[in-house]
């Protein structure tokens, strides 16, 4: 158990080393319910509560950005946390707007959590990959990373890339976020008509209040003042254009397990019997 818990640390370590410190008190609001958000006394960590169908809770950074890292530890909602959803994910504001998603749907005690991403480009998402955790993401904190450069965008999971989403803008024509600046956010709220295998399962609101608890916020950000004011040539846009052969070899072990739903594998989201263009390309 004690060696399991020091790799984990190693882990996390790996995954937030390089990012600027931010705090939660200091660097974020919550526009959404904050008298269901509790900070810790130095700012650090965080907890927001889902209380009923319609009182959850949101945090969202101060500043904006156009690319960057931003990080952070989650420790989700446990026991029976079905029809929740917790979310980590970046978004700009206003019409056709670009997003970039971890969403963590909960689901019946014993049962695991559903790691699921989406990207939106161009205000055009189904772009959906689920996995299932190897790890109980409700006993301790995990770290969830969400890179985006202009090259590609990935997602990781304790410094394990998970999804690679690449910028195929120019050459195949594939809508990918480049200019409409984002906030990072989190939030806890209800969705029990399809969160948890399609709605079949609903929420136990005697369960309530649902608790998920942060730590550690960093941002490692191309920051923003606003529409076309973001610094694009900053290091944080720098980052590397391909996984290193070790991060590949991670991901397809990944994928390979513990993937449960892969848009391009769906029938239902060919046009005309054709995969969505990107499904052919190499994400890596």
């Amino acid at each position: 158990m004690g060696s399991s818990r020091a790799l984990l640390l190693v882990a996390v370590a790996a995954a937030v080393a390089g990012l600027a410190t931010a705090n939660f008190r200091d660097d974020c609001d919550i526009p959404w319910e904050p008298q269901n958000a509790r900070f810790t006394s130095d700012g650090n960590g965080l907890s927001m509560a889902l209380v009923s169908n319609y009182s959850g809770c949101m945090l969202r950074t101060k500043k904006q950005f156009i690319y960057g890292t931003v990080s952070t530890l989650i420790q989700l909602v446990p026991g029976d946390s079905a029809g929740t959803v917790t979310t980590y994910y970046a978004s700009s504001v206003g019409d056709n707007h670009d997003e970039i998603d971890f969403e963590f749907l909960g689901n019946e005690t014993g049962k695991p959590y559903t790691l699921h991403t989406n990207i939106y480009a161009d205000g055009v998402g189904n772009k959906e990959m689920q996995f299932k955790p190897w790890f109980d993401p409700t006993t301790g904190f995990h770290n969830y990373t969400i890179s985006w450069s202009p090259c590609m965008i990935v997602w990781y999971v304790d410094s394990v890339p998970i999804r690679v989403f690449r910028n195929y803008q120019a050459s195949h024509g594939v809508a990918f976020p480049t200019s409409r600046p984002m906030y990072a956010y989190s939030s806890i709220w209800a969705a029990e008509d399809w969160a948890t295998q399609g709605g079949r399962v609903k929420t136990d609101w005697s369960k309530a209040p649902f608790v998920a608890h942060y730590d550690n916020i960093h941002l490692d950000i191309c920051e923003c003042g606003g529409y076309g004011g973001c610094a694009t040539g900053c290091p944080a846009a720098a980052a590397p254009c391909q996984l290193s052969a070790a991060e590949l070899g991670q991901m397809q072990w990944v994928q390979s397990n513990y993937r449960i739903y892969d848009y391009c594998a769906d029938p239902k989201r060919s046009i005309n019997g054709q995969k969505p263009v990107e499904c052919g390309l190499a994400q890596y």
